[in-house]
């Protein structure tokens, strides 16, 4: 849910405000309204500080640190972006020598003053290179021709002239510019302070978390000063005007603080013209899920929460999508590795494991092996598994389609609250109309499907559903305009709903197709380990091999599928039927 903020307006003598705002950073809670980006000298140098240490951070992450360094090594982001610089031009410069090694090394060692002096005495040496098979005999009697080397099938020979009518039936090479050996000699002392500069980064790297410490400083010092010069100076420059935004929860300890410093300031509820910071407050089940809201925006001030529904449907979407128990134990195992590393996702992994064990035991899949298959299982268990056919349909299948109908029709009833609520019930007429129609046609039709209501009952609860529904979308859509345009009007959102309906739901499809796809390449890799397997002996390793293999890529595929699909049906389908926005801003109060 969004945290209900509180406006708060600081009024301060000029001079006051870099203590002030301290104490503020102190307190840990107001979100001041600041500017987004550097806006005079000192800010943009902090900015460009934090960029670099961000920059000497991400370099240094795949470097292995030394066993030992107790050197001190002045500005330590510097020192390893300006080491980095050199690693990266010296690899150049040993690539570009390593291809003129290639062209010399066919040459052999040789002695360009030797080439010269034979110039001076009207001798010139000619270059050339030709297939091995194609070298005629015929060439070392007609010319003085010697050979140099032969190369994965080149031979490569030299001819010498003394006249300026020398004709030779192949095309000349350039000459080579000397011999490999200096090209190996420059190679190899590049090499050596390529070896110096990587034992200096492998040092610097132990100080990793030095560079962390100053960033976060630069970060609190940059967010202090953005914060103080987003101040409205007024009467002269003598006094400032702060605009800031805090939890009303914590409105009573602020005020105290505030009192006990004798700061002049204005309190009002905040409105959601004043476009308040977003802060969301869910249990701790939903809060894991935050992350997934934050990637397509917080909700504005006046909108719903739409992480508690991402929570129970992309955890549901992403086990139908994985649709294996095997491999819902695998990402449980995987989440419980992951608590010391990334403690943060660890607890999300382990709950999509979870899940995905349960819908995996629902779908009756371990490893793409089918469990009603297995003879010891109990049929009373086997009962509580999805058949494999309904109505004559695969029932995964049947499953998605019913699945995404329940979400679309969700989506419509949050945003038939949520109109409600911000614009009034008899401005909402329209939306409840569509709201009626789908919504109360779903319930209505699957409760007749069940043999709850017989066909004379629903015939008049559709009838009627019917005419409710047509008075609020063709008639009652905008009780402050003319009729007849709310009449097309209706029409129009007749056209676009009837066909983007029918599109949303078949979007579901990809649930099954993805957790089909996922089926199948698992089978294959049981049958071809098995084929391996043959009659046991030394086909066990072969049989391991190809299925535990097979099955980690087969994971790592699944779980990229299981992924981003659900995160598009929540993102596209859920939140177009909602009518959710996601423009709201994060809350980020001045912390110490």
């Amino acid at each position: 849910m969004v945290t209900e903020m509180t406006k708060y307006n600081f009024i301060l003598l000029s001079g006051d405000n870099e203590a002030f705002l301290q104490k503020l950073q102190g307190v840990g809670v107001v979100d001041i309204t600041r500017s987004t980006k550097a806006v005079d000298e000192k800010s943009e140098k902090l900015s460009s500080k934090a960029g670099s240490y961000r920059k000497a951070l991400s370099l240094l992450k795949n470097v292995t640190a030394a066993e030992f360094a107790d050197k001190t090594y002045g500005d330590l982001a510097e020192n390893v972006i300006e080491t980095v610089r050199e690693i990266d031009a010296t690899k150049e410069q040993m690539s570009q020598l390593n291809k003129e090694l290639e062209e010399r090394l066919p040459w052999g060692q040789f002695d360009m003053k030797t080439v010269e002096k034979l110039k001076e005495h009207g001798l010139k040496l000619h270059f050339y290179k030709t297939k091995a098979s194609l070298l005629d005999p015929a060439w070392q009697s007609d010319y003085a021709l010697s050979e140099i080397s032969t190369v994965d099938g080149y031979t490569y020979f030299v001819v010498l002239s003394d006249s300026d009518d020398y004709a030779f039936p192949l095309k000349e090479m350039p000459a080579p510019d000397g011999d490999f050996t200096s090209i190996e000699k420059k190679i190899n002392e590049l090499g050596l302070e390529m070896e110096k500069n990587e034992k200096h980064l492998s040092e610097l790297k132990c100080h990793e978390k030095d560079i962390r410490k100053e960033l976060d400083k630069t970060l609190s010092k940059l967010d202090l000063h953005l914060a103080n010069v987003s101040g409205t100076k007024a009467a002269d420059d003598y006094i400032t005007v702060f605009e800031g935004f805090a939890p009303t929860e914590n409105e009573t300890a602020l005020k105290e603080m505030l009192d006990k410093e004798m700061v002049f300031y204005l309190v009002e509820k905040a409105k959601v013209d004043d476009n308040p910071p977003i802060k969301l407050k869910n249990n701790k089940f939903v809060s894991m899920f935050e992350v997934l809201t934050d990637m397509y925006g917080r909700p504005k001030y006046n909108e719903f929460d739409p992480t508690v529904w991402i929570s129970i449907f992309f955890m549901l979407f992403f086990a139908f999508c994985m649709g294996d128990a095997g491999y819902g134990l695998i990402l449980m195992l995987l989440g419980f590795g992951l608590k010391k590393m990334m403690p943060d996702i660890s607890p999300l992994v382990v709950t999509l494991g979870i899940a995905t064990t349960v819908i995996g035991l629902l779908f009756h899949t371990f490893f793409s092996v089918d469990m009603l298959t297995w003879s010891w299982l109990p049929d009373a268990v086997k009962k509580c598994m999805l058949p494999s056919q309904i109505a004559g349909f695969d029932g995964t299948m049947v499953l998605a389609i019913i699945v995404g109908i329940v979400h679309i029709c969700l989506a419509m009833v949050v945003k038939t609250y949520q109109t409600t609520k911000v614009n009034g019930f008899a401005n909402s007429l329209g939306t409840w109309g569509w709201t009626l129609l789908i919504v109360g046609g779903v319930i209505v039709g699957g409760l007749a499907l069940i043999g709850v209501l017989d066909s004379t009952v629903t015939k008049w609860v559709i009838i009627v559903i019917g005419v409710l529904s047509a008075l609020g979308i063709f008639f009652l859509n905008d009780i402050h305009r003319n009729p007849l345009i709310n009449i097309g009007s209706g029409l129009w959102d007749t056209y676009n709903t009837a066909t983007g309906l029918l599109g949303d739901v078949l979007s579901y499809l990809r649930l099954y197709a993805l957790g089909l796809a996922g089926a199948k390449l698992g089978e294959a890799f049981n049958a071809i380990g098995l084929q391996a397997l043959g009659d046991g002996g030394a086909g066990w390793i072969a049989f391991i091999l190809i299925v535990v293999v097979g099955h980690t890529l087969n994971v790592a595929m699944c779980v990229l599928g299981a992924f981003v699909h659900p995160l598009r049906l929540n993102f596209l389908e859920f939140f177009k039927n909602s009518g959710y926005e996601g423009s709201g801003r994060k809350y980020n109060p001045l912390k110490s």
